[in-house]
């Protein structure tokens, strides 16, 4: 009896170190090579990404399973997610999807937003918006739609054909967006 309660013991922590292997996996990936990594929503915890986000005086949960990312070389991350907007007015759903959390200075239509924690959205026309936490907008770029995309999910971060940039997807719209120094 003693080797079994060891074995069902040893079997209940393997996803677990399951979990923290993957995780550790991609985060060392681009430590020890030098590389920037996308990360999918399976890589993305409520450790690096809250469960409920604040937004307009409201806290909103998160997505998690519709989020993505870029983890960098230097251990700083851009994160992005969906949120249930449900509990806000029309006007604010509207214009907030998701919620964009960067470390790092970013470059979105030729326009710079510092570090910190925005609302986004993609609007009908092919606009996208970046909100202060207050909801003011803060870039207002031209959005495009990629209509050769096989199967689109609802939010994911890709690399773009361009180094260094990268595209948020919501379904088939997106921005593109590149790290500045």
């Amino acid at each position: 009896m003693p080797k079994f309660s060891r074995f069902l013991t040893f079997l209940s922590f393997l996803p677990l170190a399951s979990a923290v292997g993957h995780h550790l996996a991609a985060r060392g990936a681009n430590t020890a090579t030098g590389q920037e990594v996308v990360l999918k929503a399976a890589d993305i915890t409520p450790k690096i990404f809250p469960e409920h986000v604040f937004f307009r005086g409201q806290a909103a949960p998160a997505q998690l399973r519709n989020t993505g990312g870029v983890h960098f070389a230097d251990d700083l991350y851009v994160l992005a997610g969906l949120v249930d907007s449900s509990g806000y007015s029309t006007a604010i759903r509207e214009k907030y999807q998701g919620y964009l959390l960067n470390e790092v200075t970013l470059e979105i239509g030729g326009q710079t937003l510092k570090p910190g924690a925005y609302g986004f959205g993609f609007l009908n026309g092919g606009k996208f918006v970046i909100m202060d936490l207050a909801a003011n907008d803060l870039v207002q770029a031209t959005s495009q739609r990629d209509a050769e995309m096989k199967r689109p999910v609802p939010l994911q971060i890709a690399a773009s054909s361009t180094p260094g940039s990268y595209r948020l997807y919501v379904g088939r719209d997106y921005i593109e967006f590149r790290r500045t120094h």
